[in-house]
């Protein structure tokens, strides 16, 4: 287990502030921020290379806080990956077994066996200057997983990558944490995160925001900077009252003479109400369903995404909302069109400013 107590550090004009986390033996966690909020500072803390100001880490029960890099067992793989470009990709994977003093032989096995692992055995005649990206990052990877490290911390290992790559390497990734090692990854891409991380943590200028599993993270944000990054992009600034009836729902009248019922306790208060994309339902006259929420508005624009298509809807207040391609195609939903949108009381989420 890694636990991480208060750390600090200050580096010119940026500082890494009370950061405090626990990681248990055989996470895959995940740090997540835009660049500059102080990730790949907190991985060079963790590794040794950054002594912090104030704080101490914990890994395995001993305090780790002073100690040498060469001592933590903790492997790093940077973004560059700083491969040695005047030795061959064998004598790369080797370097760290070498510097152990092992038997010629049981080098030989070791670096065959991560380069089957990691698929690059067809490459250990070659050097760095040749290797594509998605070869040199495996090849980083092997090398790095030859000192034998406890815990593997992964500064953007995917940034570089074209779609397919970065599909086979995160499958990788996955078979390395599924092998039992504890994993620690760098990453702006909150759906990177998602599919690779049991945990994540959202940092941003040199703070802590928000941890714990995606779906909570993504679920439950606990602030709006949070919610913009996890991918939700109806976020409205509210005014809240409760309902004049007892039904349990709250009021947030969101602007242009709009307001949307959500599940709360009634008291008043000024803040924001999230309403993910995913859960808004799109037809052409009202539903007759549970879902509370019905507003009529008009198409703005529509351009696909990741997931189908997204289309913006002008209700008063602008609605971005996921929709399948079928959907679409049935709908018709070009923009000028009228359509109805619904969503559940239950799919608003609240935050106080």
């Amino acid at each position: 287990m890694l636990f991480i107590d208060n750390i600090s550090i200050s580096l010119g004009s940026f500082a890494l502030k009370d950061i405090s986390l626990q990681v248990n033996k055989g996470d895959y966690l995940a740090l997540l921020g835009v660049s500059g909020a102080g990730k790949t500072v907190l991985l060079e803390v963790l590794a040794g290379l950054q002594k912090p100001d104030r704080g101490r880490i914990l890994f395995e029960g001993r305090d780790i806080t002073r100690e040498k890099i060469q001592k933590r067992r903790i492997g790093l793989v940077y973004q560059d990956l700083s491969l040695f470009p005047h030795l061959r990709v064998f004598d790369n994977i080797a370097y760290p077994v070498r510097r152990k003093k092992v038997k010629s032989l049981d080098i030989k096995n070791r670096v065959a066996e991560l380069a089957s692992v990691m698929e690059v055995d067809h490459l250990l005649d070659r050097y760095p200057e040749t290797l594509s990206g998605g070869e040199a990052q495996r090849v980083a990877l092997a090398r790095t997983l030859a000192s034998e490290p406890d815990m593997l911390l992964l500064d953007e290992p995917l940034s570089k990558l074209d779609v397919k790559l970065k599909s086979e390497l995160r499958a990788l990734l996955g078979r390395i944490h599924k092998s039992g090692k504890t994993v620690i990854h760098v990453t702006h891409d909150f759906m990177e995160a998602a599919t690779l991380a049991t945990r994540v943590a959202v940092v941003e200028n040199g703070r802590l925001l928000q941890h714990g599993t995606p779906e909570e993270v993504l679920r439950h944000p606990m602030n709006e900077f949070v919610a913009r990054f996890s991918g939700i992009k109806n976020i409205f600034p509210c005014t809240v009252t409760q309902s004049p009836d007892d039904s349990g729902l709250c009021i947030a009248g969101i602007g242009g003479g709009m307001s949307v019922y959500f599940l709360g306790k009634g008291e008043k208060n000024e803040g924001f109400v999230m309403v993910p994309q995913e859960d808004i339902i799109v037809s052409e006259k009202p539903v007759d369903t549970s879902a509370i929420n019905q507003v009529e508005g008009v198409i703005k624009e529509s351009y696909l995404s990741g997931y189908g298509t997204e289309i913006v809807v002008d209700a008063g207040v602008e609605f971005v909302v996921s929709v399948s391609k079928s959907s679409r195609e049935k709908l018709r939903l070009q923009p000028g069109k009228k359509v109805w949108l619904g969503f559940k009381a239950s799919a608003v989420k609240f935050m106080k400013s």
